[in-house]
């Protein structure tokens, strides 16, 4: 698989996401308390923008009357119809076996790995001292 830097891992804090466009596809990073995640920003029901989605948490009730909240802003809500998504694994919370939204592997390489191959990006003879996000397709 190709990888494309899209972004300096500082310009995506946690709790945070950015829209970038990887050979023509519409992808949100999400960065999850330092944990990179990448989905179409697409939801697979009529195609709302996950991006614009908000993030929620799981409630789960073991019996009526007692709830418990977990994975806090791990889960994508789409702003058209609020279908959810597992931002980690790309499945609905409705549906897990039969409907995922499509992910895309990311990761952070340091800046130096980034001007050695095997990587589609332009480089130019400059120093690079920081973490750059990067994606693979």
């Amino acid at each position: 698989m190709a990888k494309y830097v899209v972004s300096p891992a500082k310009d995506i804090p946690p709790g945070g996401r950015k829209l970038v466009e990887v050979r023509g596809r519409p992808i949100v990073i999400f960065n999850l308390d330092g944990e990179y995640f990448g989905m179409l920003n697409r939801c697979p029901h009529q195609g709302g923008s996950l991006c614009n989605g908000q993030l929620v948490g799981l409630v789960q009730s073991t019996e009526p009357g007692e709830y418990h909240f977990s994975r806090q802003d791990e889960i994508v809500r789409c702003p058209w119809h609020g279908w959810e998504f597992d931002i980690r694994t790309g499945h609905s919370m409705c549906e897990p076996d039969r409907i995922q939204a499509t992910r895309y592997n990311v990761g952070i390489e340091a800046g130096a790995a980034v001007t050695e191959g095997p990587y589609v990006a332009e480089t130019f003879g400059v120093t690079v001292e920081e973490s750059y996000v990067v994606i693979e397709i």
